[in-house]
């Protein structure tokens, strides 16, 4: 690293570790900074009708409200079924009774690995899982639900309920600078005004209504507590039980009640502040709120205990923007005005409202779900495996300290991650695939077995350190590090006929499509390990440790990525992959047999890593190989930005940009900036298991033959898109210059406090 580009990264670090603003004098003169009030307000979603796929949110990062084109939630009818209105909490978790006593153990089976027995909740076949009842429990439970829903209480002349079909010249603007959106619409002739906060120290929604309904009568909020429904995805809230949950009024004053809230063993708590106006309960759990006033402005607090105090209207709108126009100003930033690429103003679009949505649903104290706090899948739970893929570009984009959020869950979690470690017969620090909060690995017939999830604490933490977090950084995560390498290199085994260590069997890479007992060497992870165990080693020496004579000893007798006829292998064990690939799998209609589908995780030793050990040769012509026998239509919407960043590393910048245009459809940002997340199936009509057994019809609608949208919106796909455009952006360690992930031509790239990568 040269001189010019160590002053300027160390200028960068300390203004991020400090949160100053990192536009500063010595960076760029005060005339070519970028104006980041223009650059984020000109990407403000706007809707002038319901968007069924894409209502827009607000939230904090630890609570998530999804509003519907009024503001709040009042109308659900208009949007898609897996597009719910829900207000959900990263703290917010909930179990139903488990009178029979259902464990962990109930779903696993004994597997024999190098001489040990080890207990995996392996899953062979759904159809049998569904006779173990504990199967079913414990993948359901815990699982996220929707605290409670804030909507207008409009009415026409003759008290009846307002029909989405009345209201008239909707309006809806995101204003992404200040948090804040405001609705507008007509309704009976009459105007009506909607402005939505989240406030950003305290799980609170705020709204403010201006309309002469409110006097007559005929507007006012309501606020409802729904239960917990069976079918938790996607959406949780049960409304036909009143009986099978609780509020009590627990104290009122002028303007406040307070209450708490009970469904099963969860309990929780929620207030209702509206200065001035009346709140009276009008249903078995239900509330409303009214005015005689020209407006209204009213406060839903949801809270674990009891909550805090709640601000006034206007302190509260205040902490709002505050907050937001904090949070843009701090951060890093790219803008792409000037370039003549027509797709610059679209990729700048989707980079600012990826930094948005991530900061509301990834920025939380616990690793989002993939859907984040819009909806659910996977009864809510999280794949720590994607952890990453929502929130280590935090780090890259000067912002660590939100992902130091959720990293220090592994912190708490680490003594029961190196029990199970020990249960299983390795060393270290075990960390499950798909977990609620307890850290409970759901069954599954593919989650037991994923292992690229084990390093990620490792990568994550010198993230952190390289955004200047030093020796205090290293003391908070020295033993988490150290523990999660212990893990990595007491898991291969040694390979009698090589001589070499040997990475599983049973193990299922990042692309899934494996079968777990036969699969070794996958090549992600022979690279990943190596990485996560050479980082460990540079820990210790940071901290003034020797290093461990026994990880060297191990890295010497480290396997090499897989690789035959001068590509790289996705696995060891099958060394005829490409040759299949060529072959009738390249023209074949969607087959599972075939596997030159999913992610195509053998770029990722260069891309996500910096490729210590890739052959820039091999790995351009796998590159090539892969676009031209690879089924692009059954991948995913990290999967592009990842191909970026390996064409980024390979000098290809021009690719790298069109890997992030790609035309798929698990790569469209809507209005929100929200992506979905789609299923091929590899029969034209028939009904699709998604991930906990419920299912939607294919080969109907929008996705034509063949496809089955299984959830509105994927948040690794946005995750995935910064930590691109950080590496593209902000480069590399090794390539020096202005944005050199970027093709010269047709790119200005003005850049603003990113990190270089790793």
């Amino acid at each position: 690293m040269g001189p010019i580009l160590f002053s300027r990264r160390r200028m960068m670090l300390t203004a991020a570790a400090t949160g100053a603003a990192l536009a500063v004098p010595g960076i760029a003169p005060a005339q070519d900074r970028i104006d980041r009030k223009a650059l984020v307000t000109r990407h403000n979603p706007v809707l002038r009708q319901a968007d069924p796929h894409a209502p827009l949110m607000l939230g904090n990062g630890n609570i998530g409200f999804t509003a519907d084109i009024t503001g709040l939630q009042t109308f659900t009818e208009p949007y898609s079924k897996v597009a719910p209105l829900l207000t959900e909490a990263q703290w917010a978790w909930h179990s139903f009774p488990n009178p029979d006593g259902h464990t962990v153990r109930d779903t696993q089976v004994e597997i024999a690995v190098g001489g040990h027995t080890r207990r995996y909740g392996y899953i062979q076949d759904w159809a049998d899982a569904a006779k173990n009842p504990a199967v079913a429990w414990i993948r359901e439970n815990p699982h996220r639900f929707s605290l409670g829903r804030l909507a207008l209480d409009l009415r026409a002349r003759d008290g009846s309920p307002a029909r989405f079909d009345d209201i008239r010249d909707t309006q809806q603007t995101l204003d992404l600078w200040t948090g804040t959106l405001t609705s507008r619409f007509v309704y009976d002739g009459v105007p009506v005004k909607v402005v939505t906060r989240v406030l950003p120290d305290q799980d609170t929604i705020m709204a403010e209504l201006s309309s002469a309904l409110l006097a007559q009568g005929r507007l006012a909020v309501a606020v409802r507590f729904p239960g917990v429904s069976k079918t938790l995805n996607p959406d949780p809230s049960d409304w036909s039980n009143p009986g099978a949950h609780s509020t009590t009024a627990l104290s009122r004053k002028a303007g406040e009640l307070r209450l708490r809230r009970q469904v099963d063993a969860t309990t929780y708590h929620a207030a209702i502040g509206a200065p001035g106006a009346s709140i009276e309960e009008n249903g078995p759990h239900a509330y409303r709120v009214a005015t005689k006033a020209a407006t209204l402005s009213v406060m839903l607090q949801f809270s674990e205990q009891a909550g805090p105090a709640l601000p006034t209207p206007a302190a509260g709108a205040v902490a709002v923007a505050r907050h937001w126009t904090g949070y843009w100003t701090r951060g890093g930033m790219v803008d792409f005005s000037g370039s003549t690429d027509p797709r610059a103003a679209e990729l700048e679009r989707r980079v600012i409202l990826s930094q948005y949505l991530m900061a509301v649903n990834a920025a939380g104290s616990f690793a989002p779900q993939e859907e984040g706090l819009f909806s659910n899948s996977w009864n809510g739970k999280s794949h720590l495996e994607m952890h990453p893929w929502h929130a280590a570009h935090f780090a890259l984009w000067g912002r660590p300290q939100l992902l130091e959020r959720s990293l220090g869950w592994y912190v708490g979690f680490l003594p029961k991650a190196k029990a199970r470690a020990q249960e299983q017969g390795v060393k270290g620090a075990w960390w499950p695939k798909m977990i609620g909060p307890d850290g409970v690995d759901s069954p599954s017939k593919v989650s037991p077995f994923i292992m690229w999830q084990q390093p990620h604490p490792i990568y994550m933490s010198e993230l952190l350190w390289r955004a200047g977090g030093g020796a205090r950084v290293l003391k908070a995560y020295g033993e988490l590090v150290e523990e999660t390498a212990n893990l990595l290199a007491s898991f291969p085994r040694i390979d009698e006929a090589s001589g070499k260590l040997r990475l599983g069997p049973p193990i299922i890479p990042v692309q899934e499509n494996f079968a777990p007992l036969g699969t070794f060497d996958p090549a992600f992870e022979v690279a990943y390990y190596r990485w996560g165990i050479e980082t460990a080693q540079a820990w210790r020496e940071r901290a003034g440790k020797p290093r461990r004579a026994d990880w060297d000893a191990l890295l010497a007798k480290w396997p090499t990525l897989p690789q035959k006829d001068g590509l790289y292998l996705p696995v060891r064990s099958a060394p005829d992959f490409w040759d299949q690939a060529a072959g009738s799998c390249r023209a074949n209609a969607i087959d599972e047999r075939c596997q030159n589908r999913d992610h195509m995780s053998f770029l990722m030793p260069l891309g996500w890593l910096p490729g210590r050990d890739v052959d820039r040769t091999t790995m351009r012509a796998t590159l090539d190989r892969m676009k031209r026998d690879w089924d692009l239509r059954q991948t995913w919407g990290w999967d592009y930005p990842m191909m970026a960043m390996t064409a980024a590393r390979l000098g290809a910048p021009q690719e790298a940009v069109d890997w992030l245009f790609f035309d798929a459809r698990n790569n469209q940002f809507g209005r929100s900036g929200m992506t979905p997340r789609v299923h091929l199936d590899a029969h034209a009509a028939h009904f699709v298991p998604t991930a906990t057994g419920a299912g939607a019809q294919a080969g109907a609608g929008p996705d034509g033959p063949g496809y089955q949208r299984a959830a509105e919106t994927y948040f690794p796909s946005n995750g995935g898109l910064l930590l691109a455009v950080a590496l593209m952006a902000g480069g590399w360690d090794g390539q020096t210059g202005n944005a050199p992930g970027f093709p010269k031509t047709g790119w200005k790239v003005k850049v603003e406090g990113i990190l270089p990568s790793l």
